[in-house]
């Protein structure tokens, strides 16, 4: 299993970005996959997530109308269009999936928002 973001950056506040996780290994359309980060000094949190599908989604209240997950089965790569972006919205950026009992990370990428 592999799974590789990128779209990271430095972008100010009110901006926008989109990150991308190209997945490999497993099917990816059986399974659900989420977005997580982790900002300086803080625990990991779920920002969002979505089924295998793509017909379900659902976001922390600190990014809902303001981000939005996709996926596109085809090119198994899972999306997150992030606009509005607030400092507090700086943090490491992982793609996560849940297989076979175990979770499953990207290496990250850094979205630091900042004037």
């Amino acid at each position: 299993v592999q799974l590789v973001e990128s779209g990271g950056g430095l972008v100010q506040p009110g901006g926008s970005l989109r990150l991308s996780c190209a997945a490999s290994g497993f099917t990816f359309s059986n399974y659900g996959m989420n977005w997580r980060r982790q900002g300086p000094g803080k625990e990991r949190e779920l920002v969002a997530t979505i089924t295998g599908a793509g017909t379900s989604t659902n976001y922390a209240e600190s990014v809902k109308g303001r981000f939005t997950i996709s996926r596109d089965n085809a090119k198994n790569t899972v999306y997150l269009q992030m606009n509005s972006l607030k400092p507090e919205d700086t943090a490491v950026y992982y793609c996560n999936a849940n297989l076979w009992g175990r979770g499953y990370w990207g290496q990250g990428t850094q979205v630091t928002v900042s004037s």
